[in-house]
């Protein structure tokens, strides 16, 4: 359990001090969110403040700017694929 606990923590370091990789994680955990809510709907809606309530907005974001989000995330994987 250790290995699985120092490997999440060395990607998430390694997404916080590479740009990219964060903007990679944030546009999945929008789309990720939108996804939740859509399916289940009750996940997401009684937790719209606090710690949890930072999921509720990503899906907000992703129901309200889904066609902006849709665009970055072909950009990013455009730029994961053909310029890496």
């Amino acid at each position: 359990m250790s290995v699985l606990n120092v490997s999440f923590s060395f990607i998430l370091q390694s997404a916080i001090f590479n740009f990219q990789s964060l903007l990679t994680v944030i546009l999945l955990l929008i789309c990720t969110c939108a996804y939740i809510r859509a399916m289940a709907p009750s996940l997401l809606d009684k937790n719209k403040t606090g710690l949890l309530g930072i999921f509720w907005k990503c899906a907000r974001i992703g129901e309200r700017k889904s066609p902006w989000v849709a665009c970055c995330c072909v950009i990013m994987a455009f730029s994961i694929l053909f310029l890496q």
